[in-house]
């Protein structure tokens, strides 16, 4: 599952010529007309997005107050999506930190909103390929051993009992509650991430 493999990649955006970025550490994956917890249950203009192509971002506001980031991840016509939950922050600190004064290092990004301030993403965002954007991107990195990774229902989910109950969000588990990974490797080449080409 993709949602699984992306945990240990590195989000990135770059703002106003600043990189900020940090490790995938919690998604969640939703699907489509089978997934009753899915906004592509239903197809909506703003869940449209969800139904392809593969490797664009579906940023939508929630609360009215929050945003939240996926990334869509299936072939056309076939929606689904990965749920950027929490990362572990790697680069420009002192930035995010600026954009949530007052919160710890260890709380910057282990939201989905939280995550989305921190770094500036906002429905400006919605439909950039992440595959090829100077934006926002999601770089290659180290994969996750399957030991490190703990899968549950996902979080607050409405809809059926198998939404609720779907085992569907996956937590890399040396991410959670840690302040800061070390960023060194990202001097040299980076590499997207093949969301786009995942078959």
């Amino acid at each position: 599952m993709v949602a699984r493999a992306l945990l240990g990649q590195r989000l990135v955006r770059v703002f106003e010529g600043a990189r900020l970025s940090g490790l995938i550490c919690e998604v969640e994956a939703y699907r489509g007309a089978d997934d009753r917890a899915s906004h592509a249950y239903r197809r909506t203009p703003r869940s449209a997005i969800m139904y392809g192509p593969p490797g664009h971002a579906y940023v939508y506001f929630i609360y009215g107050m929050v945003f939240c980031l996926n990334a869509v991840t299936e072939a056309a016509e076939h929606p689904g999506a990965v749920l950027i939950r929490a990362i572990v922050p790697q680069e420009g600190l002192p930035l995010m930190r600026g954009r949530r004064p007052g919160i710890s290092d260890r709380r910057l990004t282990d939201g989905p909103g939280k995550l989305c301030q921190a770094l500036g993403v906002t429905q400006a965002l919605n439909g950039v390929d992440l595959t090829t954007s100077a934006e926002l991107f999601i770089e290659a990195a180290a994969a996750v051993p399957d030991a490190e990774i703990v899968a549950t229902p996902r979080v607050g989910v409405r809809g059926d009992e198998a939404a609720r109950l779907r085992p569907w969000r996956f937590v890399w588990q040396p991410g959670i509650g840690a302040a800061i990974f070390p960023a060194a490797e990202t001097r040299h080449a980076p590499v997207r991430y093949p969301l786009n080409n995942l078959g």
